[in-house]
């Protein structure tokens, strides 16, 4: 198995129990290709470098994923079609960061 990190982009318009639903769907989306999530860190809303669709925040889930790299074929066209998710990102890694990230960290300061 191979270690990735994810950042997922959500729509701002979406309600606490909409964020909730997509973040459940993703982690069934990867246990059904046979992935596990190791860990996961809700960034909150944070400010967009540039617009996206017309948005300039979105919502922020940072994963750590363990899988087969042949998955995100799969996993990717799911998140293409979802109108709720804006951008995403894998990144193949040799070791997870460990918890909490900078991002959490900056938070606290």
């Amino acid at each position: 198995m191979n270690k990735f990190e994810a950042v997922i982009l959500l729509s701002p318009d979406l309600t606490s129990d909409l964020i909730t639903n997509e973040d459940n769907s993703f982690a069934k989306i990867i246990e059904k290709n046979n992935g596990k999530i190791i860990s996961k860190e809700d960034w909150g809303i944070k400010n967009l470098s540039y617009n996206i669709q017309n948005y300039k925040k979105a919502f922020y889930i940072f994963y750590q994923i363990e899988a087969n790299g042949s998955i995100f074929q799969s996993i990717k066209k799911n998140l293409t079609q979802n109108e709720k998710i804006l951008r995403h990102l894998f990144v193949k890694v040799e070791d997870h960061q460990q918890l909490p990230t900078k991002m959490i960290d900056n938070e606290e300061k």
